[in-house]
């Protein structure tokens, strides 16, 4: 697992491991990154079907109720079959794309 900050934007990238690690190792290092925007880099991951990206969905409603974004990064997986609370985009300038336009949604009080 690689950590990388751009701002208040936390990057993980998973490269190994499974998904359920990742996930299960999110919440419990989720107090570090509880402040800021978290990506979550998936790209590098093969194979990947839809339920491993579910594994976020607790950690995801978690932090997007404290009103920060969680983007989750992956092109191996069908986002029309993701429920709707996660944000799945296939590339990273995506999720930096989505970050800002959340930003403001929050700016503007919606």
């Amino acid at each position: 697992m690689i950590f990388d900050r751009d701002g208040n934007i936390s990057i993980i990238t998973q490269e190994r491991a499974s998904i359920t690690e990742l996930a299960k190792k999110l919440q419990v290092i989720y107090s570090r990154f509880k402040n800021d925007n978290i990506i979550v880099n998936l790209t590098s991951l093969r194979p990947l079907i839809s339920q491993d990206v579910v594994e976020f969905l607790k950690i995801s409603n978690q932090h997007r109720n404290a009103k920060h974004s969680f983007i989750i990064v992956t092109d191996k997986v069908d986002v029309d079959d993701m429920p709707d609370e996660l944000v799945v985009v296939p590339t990273l300038q995506e999720a930096y794309d989505v970050i800002e336009m959340e930003d403001m949604e929050r700016d503007l009080g919606f």
